[in-house]
């Protein structure tokens, strides 16, 4: 029997759909082929550039929200544009339209180009054309037509009946279902073209409890990249007990004590600390500007033994995973810290240019009219050898924090606040009772070095994240172990 490898052609075949699937969407309806993008980046490599792409962008969303039984918004919306982007050394000129045509392509060119000087000579090389490596992580499909409307409202229905059901307590419910279907196309100077056909949807749902004149309020939801037909009866249930849970959880809650001691992390949704405190430090344009507490540490211990944190883009049907990023490189499983050892950053092109290594696959952008820069995708902490319970157990007296909403970071100490929404206060391994109000406080290196114990209970967050830097939002997913943190903060209301 011989064994041969797949063809070039089998290889790219994935890709090849995508970019065909993108030039009926952006490029055919406006009178627009590969000939005029290699016109509009030759437009602009007519001056002395180190870089330059055109990003064409389709993107259609819908959304549904049901409060009291009643469907309380509708919305629908598609935005089409193209942005145009031109970096010579470490300055970047972009500009964007919302009208796709041949003339808004060569203004955008002409207009970013002027950040360098004219070549002599006026030409430049065209590159020859290469296809981004393929790769398929999530169907090609449009969530919005995987359910019809009708359906839609009655799988919101069906989560606000179970919700009601669950305990008499349950006094308030509110549900809401999101899809988009985000098509986008890359065209690098350097011959690359790429395309990502990107799904997305998130069921998410909000209970509120009331008790005795108490009112108390649990969230739980999830989504990924796939159709509606994920949120079958069985997917529904969980999130619904999740947030009744949570929800009765609270009600029986007390004032959080505060000190410095032991925090315990629930595994999952907590790991938005670690994407918070430890990802954004390790991004590479805080680096390269010295501006992060893992700055020129490469090769050094930051994290105690046994810490292991990845960012991973490949991840199949994440929310935080793409076929290729926003600059047209593949996304990549990155090491970050590797048993305590800082191993790399994650980088677009600019940065990975300007700091002399290769992009990782992470320059995102919210949309055509942002520019990218280095964003993470999925960030998670491997698991340990511990069992959770053995870990809650060695609290002689502190905290365990199994829920989080909000938090923030500065990234040039690394000090981070985060609120707990659902916690227990824990002593002699024992867990005594829940607790509201608890602030989590610390510095994310320095935590790095107090974690004890990690468990054997590694787990992704539901599907949830969104991700904020200097105005951009885009999608994340995180993930961790149970994880004991010595010495942390807590601001509580006791």
């Amino acid at each position: 029997m011989t064994l041969r490898s797949p063809s070039a052609a089998a290889q790219s075949a994935p890709t090849v759909q995508r970019i065909d699937i993108a030039r009926q969407l952006l490029l055919a309806p406006f009178g627009l082929d590969e000939g005029h993008l290699a016109r509009a980046l030759g437009e602009i490599r007519a001056h002395q550039v180190d870089d330059a792409d055109l990003y064409f962008q389709y993107t259609r969303s819908e959304g549904w929200s049901l409060e009291e039984g009643i469907v309380k918004t509708g919305s629908f919306s598609i935005d089409q544009g193209v942005g145009v982007r031109a970096v010579s050394g470490e300055k970047t000129a972009f500009a964007y339209s919302d009208d796709i045509s041949e003339v808004s392509l060569l203004d955008a060119a002409r207009t970013v180009r002027s950040i360098s000087a004219a070549r002599q000579g006026g030409k430049a090389r065209v590159a020859s054309k290469k296809i981004a490596k393929s790769r398929r992580l999530y169907a090609g499909i449009d969530p919005i037509a995987s359910l019809d409307s009708v359906a839609k409202v009655a799988l919101l229905e069906k989560a606000e009946q179970l919700a009601r059901a669950k305990d008499p307590r349950v006094a308030q419910v509110m549900a809401g279902l999101a899809s988009e279907y985000d098509v986008v196309l890359v065209a690098r100077a350097d011959g690359t073209l790429a395309a990502d056909v990107r799904p997305l949807v998130r069921l998410s749902i909000t209970v509120i409890a009331e008790q005795g004149g108490r009112r108390e309020m649990g969230s739980a939801g999830g989504g990924g990249r796939f159709g509606l037909d994920y949120f079958d009866d069985e997917q529904i249930a969980q999130y619904v007990n999740e947030a009744v849970h949570a929800a009765l959880v609270n009600l029986e809650s007390r004032p959080a004590p505060a000190g410095e001691m032991t925090v315990v992390l629930g595994p999952g949704w907590p790991g938005i600390l670690l994407h918070e405190a430890i990802g954004h430090g390790l991004e590479g344009d805080f680096n390269r500007k010295g501006s992060s507490a893992f700055s020129g540490r490469i090769g050094q211990r930051v994290a105690a033994k046994g810490v292991t944190v990845l960012d991973d883009g490949t991840l199949t049907d994440r929310r935080g995973s793409l076929n290729v990023d926003d600059e047209g490189n593949t996304s990549a499983r990155n090491v970050l810290i590797e048993d305590g050892i800082l191993k790399g950053y994650i980088q677009d092109s600019l940065n990975a240019r300007l700091m002399g290594v290769a992009p990782t696959g992470n320059g995102r952008r919210e949309s055509y009219a942002h520019i990218p820069m280095p964003r993470m995708t999925n960030t998670y902490m491997l698991g340990g050898d511990k069992d959770p319970q053995e870990i809650v157990a060695s609290i002689k007296k502190g905290l365990y924090a199994t829920n989080f909403g909000g938090g923030q970071v500065d990234i040039t100490s690394g000090k981070f606040v985060f609120s707990a929404s659902e916690a227990y206060w824990v002593e002699n391994g024992k867990i005594l009772y829940p607790v509201k109000g608890a602030t989590i406080i610390g510095s994310g290196p320095e935590s790095l070095k107090r974690v004890g114990m990690v468990g054997n209970d590694m787990r992704l967050d539901s599907g949830v994240g969104t991700c904020g830097k200097e105005g951009q939002s885009v999608p994340v997913g995180v993930g961790q172990p149970t994880l004991r943190i010595d010495g942390l903060t807590v601001g509580g209301t006791a």
